[in-house]
Order: structure tokens, then C-alpha cells, then sequence
């Protein structure tokens, strides 16, 4: 069977923090964050950025990754936000 590709996704919250996850689909994921429908964490800290998003190859790879990203500093998550902005 085929590894799916899923995503680990950086979110800016309006109160400024950010908040990491997995999902299939980043941009849909957003939207239902968005929709009160996501982690409990974002509900109370709309507008919501999707800043950054990482493809893995599996949800499993994804999980890892999302726990590596979790365990980085605010300003190493910014660095990786800000390296991607730059190549797109």
C-alpha cells in the first residue's frame, strides 16, 4: 500500500502564539479551525494564519515531525516559518 502524503502545519493565532498540527489537508484543516471546529487550543484565538506547512510522506512521519516542531523554541519555529516564506 502507498504512503499518503500528509502535512505538519504551523498556525499564527491572533494572540500571536502559534500552534502546530497534522492534517491531509492544511487549508481545509485551517477552515475548520477557523469554524470553532479544530483543536480547543485555536477556538479562543481567532483570526487564524496558516504560516507554514511541511509535506511527510504518512501520517506517522507527520506525527514525528509534529512532535520535533513541538519540542522547538518560539524562535526556531519563526526561523522555519521564515525560511519557507522565502522560497515561495
Amino acid at each position: 500500500m502507498a504512503s499518503s502524503i500528509w502535512y505538519v502545519y504551523i498556525l499564527e493565532c491572533g494572540d500571536g502564539t502559534l500552534y502546530t498540527g497534522v492534517a491531509r489537508d492544511p487549508e481545509q484543516r485551517l477552515r475548520l479551525h477557523q469554524a470553532g471546529k479544530g483543536a480547543r487550543y485555536t477556538r479562543g484565538r481567532l483570526p487564524l494564519r496558516l504560516c507554514y506547512s511541511e509535506p511527510q510522506q504518512g501520517q506517522g512521519a507527520a506525527l514525528r515531525r509534529e512532535l520535533a516542531i513541538k519540542k522547538l523554541s518560539r524562535s526556531c519555529k519563526l526561523q522555519l516559518i521564515a525560511a519557507q516564506s522565502a522560497w515561495r
